[in-house]
């Protein structure tokens, strides 16, 4: 995947792309000092950008895109539901971070910041691709069949629809929860990350964490039992 950070792609504002995530509290003491390596080596991306170092920022940013790039590619398949809308949507992302690098607050967590940068990127593509559905299904040529016993048959194409609409149902709901649980259940549920990981991340409890994941799973059953019923 191209992630060259000189692309001239972006058109979002700094205001717009680097907010900071709503919810992420301001890390002090214990929690400041609990900044992730990830965290520390954007600030010093952007102090060598200030500098006007912009080819060692550069190199320094292939580290962060190697740090990050598993765990962005998840969150984005979760909201796009198609790995090469994923793939751009995480492209993109990775150029607004490169690009806004200078509006980064040393002192909140850099997971937070990119996540929210990810996470409009890949409603804003999927507002303005629709619920348009993509199958790139690849034939062999006779020749080049293979000759050995077949295996047991993939899901059907209605089977794989299902699943998909599934998925863009929940990713609606998701989109629907306030803000910090939104932020707590996509951390937990699709970054794959521990309640203590959150916690640091955006500077609150363990405890609280587990509230705001608790509350968030409980919306998401009603909104997702409206939905059914409605259908």
């Amino acid at each position: 995947m191209r992630t060259h950070p000189g692309r001239a792609a972006v058109s979002a504002g700094a205001g717009e792309s680097a907010a900071p995530l709503p919810g992420a509290a301001h890390p002090s003491g214990p929690a400041a000092a609990a900044l992730s390596k990830d965290s520390e080596l954007a600030g010093a991306i952007k102090a060598l950008v200030i500098a006007g170092q912009r080819d060692a920022a550069r190199e320094r940013f292939g580290d962060l895109v190697a740090s990050q790039q598993r765990r962005a590619v998840r969150i984005a398949y979760h909201y796009l539901r198609d790995a090469q809308d994923a793939d751009e949507a995480v492209q993109d992302a990775f150029v607004k971070v490169f690009t806004h690098i200078t509006s980064y607050r040393e002192d909140l967590p850099f997971e937070v910041w990119f996540t929210r940068i990810l996470v409009n990127g890949c409603l804003d593509l999927r507002k303005s691709r629709g619920r348009r559905l993509r199958w790139v299904l690849p034939l062999a040529s006779p020749a080049e069949a293979p000759s050995h016993e077949p295996v047991a048959p993939g899901p059907t194409q209605e089977q794989l629809l299902v699943t998909s609409e599934r998925g863009r149902e929940i990713a609606a709901a998701v989109d629907q929860l306030p803000d910090r649980q939104r932020t707590v259940f996509t951390l937990c549920h699709i970054a794959e990350q521990s309640a203590a990981e959150v916690s640091q991340e955006l500077g609150l409890s363990e405890a609280t964490v587990r509230v705001h994941l608790f509350r968030a799973v409980r919306k998401l059953r009603k909104l997702l039992a409206v939905e059914r019923s409605v259908v």
